[in-house]
């Protein structure tokens, strides 16, 4: 048996554990609450697993972290938990500890009515057998200052006058707001902001504090940049974290800001949403490095939940679906989603209907991907993750659930 809790008084622990985790390289960490219980450290919620059992052993055998954010999905603001910093010693592991500690940790969402639960893996297979799935995919493009002249061109124009780049301290995180609203209305899992998260997650770093600069026109901000400069002098690479543009004309200024630091640095890397689109403008894409990756992972929490709080495109649709999870029992079996208009309710259908008369069949992480609209159900029939009884089914899911833009890029 184990006890899964809360971690007030033992941040050393779970200082230790997360070093080992994640940078074993700097051997045993030394503990200094000065140093690792800033403002950035201390957002989020510890939580650990401990043996319920008599030992002389009092440590948990894993942690973790919640974040508690909230993010966009087809329009609408649903809760949404953040997990990271899972982390067990090498002496617990193989025990199943980090099941169980996933298991509480979708528990504890449940009860908090969050949605989804997002997290960044350090191996997406480790993640997928437990119900997450790839959320998103991040575009890096990497080149030469120089081969962004074209922005620098383009900009040239009659309309240069009108625009400025200025750098944006912390205070000034609001000025920001509605540029980012933007960036959260065109893509699903956007995460909101609040005053802190801006200045501790976006104006603050762990090592070193980015810049933030903004582009301006006519007095009001319509794009901004998060970057670092990494690398010694000869060497050095402005690395993009955060790109958000309003509009076309506000994304060539800001490549051409980057352009300008042609003197400074060798290379700039821009890490992007896949659909923004530098290699389409450049006048030199064959010059240009481009990677495509997986982003984070989502999962949904409660199946009957969260398909009934979802908005639909205005439909009249009945399915029953029938669902595995891997991890919890209350995600297990037939759920029915009544849809009229643009409202919804998902109910689970008692155990004894059985799953061989569902309408559709599918796993907790398709389900979760083609709920965010990461895939379409077209997709997910095509690569086998999903069946269907006939075509109208499919059609009628790809109606209620038609893919969208989807990017969650930043770190928690």
């Amino acid at each position: 048996m184990v006890d899964y809790r809360p971690i007030p008084d033992e941040r050393d622990v779970f200082h230790e554990y997360r070093s080992y985790a994640f940078r074993p390289e700097l051997g045993v960490p030394a503990y200094d609450p000065d140093e690792h219980e800033g403002p950035r450290d201390t957002l989020g919620s510890r939580r650990g697993l401990y043996a319920t059992e008599a030992t002389d052993d009092a440590n948990p055998r894993c942690v973790c972290r919640h974040y508690w954010l909230e993010a966009r999905v087809r329009g609408d603001t649903h809760r949404t938990a953040g997990l990271a910093s899972v982390a067990t010693p090498p002496e617990y592991r193989r025990q199943g500890h980090v099941r169980q500690l996933l298991a509480h940790s979708l528990a504890e969402y449940r009860d908090h009515d969050v949605r989804f639960s997002v997290l960044w893996p350090f191996q997406y297979r480790f993640y997928r057998r437990y119900g997450w799935d790839t959320s998103n995919r991040i575009a890096t493009h990497e080149c030469a200052p120089d081969v962004l002249s074209f922005a620098t061109d383009a900009m040239d124009g009659a309309d240069a006058d009108r625009t400025a780049v200025r750098r944006l301290e912390a205070d000034d995180y609001d000025r920001l707001e509605s540029t980012y609203e933007t960036h959260r209305e065109r893509y699903g899992l956007a995460l909101e902001r609040d005053e802190t998260w801006w200045r501790h997650r976006v104006f603050g770093g762990h090592d070193r504090d980015p810049f933030v600069y903004a582009s301006e026109r006519d007095g009001r901000v319509v794009g901004y940049l998060v970057y670092t400069i990494d690398g010694e002098m000869g060497d050095r690479t402005l690395s993009v974290s955060e790109l958000v543009a309003a509009d076309h004309d506000a994304l060539l200024a800001l490549l051409s800001f980057c352009h300008d630091h042609g003197s400074q640095v060798q290379r700039v890397r821009l890490r992007v949403p896949t659909d923004v689109p530098i290699r389409d403008i450049a006048r030199d894409p064959d010059e240009i490095d481009t990677e495509v990756t997986d982003g984070p992972m989502v999962r949904i929490v409660d199946v009957a939940e969260t398909l009934s709080h979802l908005s639909y495109p205005e439909h009249e649709a009945s399915l029953t679906i029938a669902v595995e999870d891997p991890l919890v029992d209350w995600n297990e079996g037939v759920f029915e989603l009544e849809v009229a208009g643009m409202n919804a309710t998902c109910t689970r259908l008692e155990e004894t209907a059985g799953t061989a008369g569902a309408n559709v069949r599918l796993d907790v992480t398709a389900l979760s991907q083609l709920v965010v609209g990461a895939q379409s159900a077209s997709t997910l029939e095509r690569t086998g993750r999903l069946t269907v009884t006939d075509s109208n089914v499919l059609e009628t899911l790809s109606t209620l659930f038609p893919e969208t833009a989807v990017y969650l890029g930043h770190h928690f």
